[in-house]
């Protein structure tokens, strides 16, 4: 198939073809999902942070690694570190920005050819507790400038804490903060 014929498919008929809808995407400028830049709120060379353009709740958000790996098992452990200290502190800015009372971490990385991401669900008190939240039933995105801006000057402010570090003498690699 060629790329036209690629695009008429969904995210799922992709992966079920062995082909990473997340690097298609970016392969071929956003053709799949669209315009990002009311989304995507942070990135670098190795993780972009965005809003879920179908979101289980208000604030859902992913953290999602640049390089291709299937899931966290496959990705190097200075990225899992990066993303795990990243996802700690988008809970605490989601709550503090959105108001929830917590936020649920999963990465539900399956299918012959995902893309390794994290998935940050905020659960507000009016909610049930438990995995539930995790198969809410999915919205549609609404871009809130003040909300998606707040989030994107707090864990900038943050990001240089989070940042890989190269060692000087060619010691082990390691995260600050």
């Amino acid at each position: 198939m060629n790329v036209d014929e690629l695009l008429k498919l969904s995210p799922a008929e992709l992966t079920d073809m062995g082909i990473c809808p997340t690097c298609f995407n970016r392969e071929n400028n956003g053709a799949l999902f669209g315009d990002d830049s009311d989304k995507v709120f942070y990135r670098d060379e190795d993780i972009e942070c965005f809003f879920v353009g179908n979101p289980r709740a208000e604030g859902h958000l992913c953290i999602s690694s640049i390089e291709h790996y299937h899931d966290m098992s496959e990705a190097p452990d200075i990225l899992n570190e990066k993303m795990i200290r990243f996802a700690k502190r988008l809970m605490g800015i989601v709550c503090e920005v959105y108001g929830c009372e917590r936020v649920y971490l999963c990465t539900m990385c399956d299918g012959p050819n995902n893309h390794y991401h994290l998935q940050l669900i905020p659960r507000y008190s009016h909610e049930k507790r438990g995995s539930g939240n995790f198969v809410k039933p999915r919205g549609e995105y609404r871009f809130d400038e003040r909300r998606f801006e707040s989030v994107k000057k707090l864990i900038g402010d943050s990001s240089t804490q989070y940042l890989i570090r190269k060692p000087p003498f060619g010691g082990k690699m390691f995260l600050s903060a």
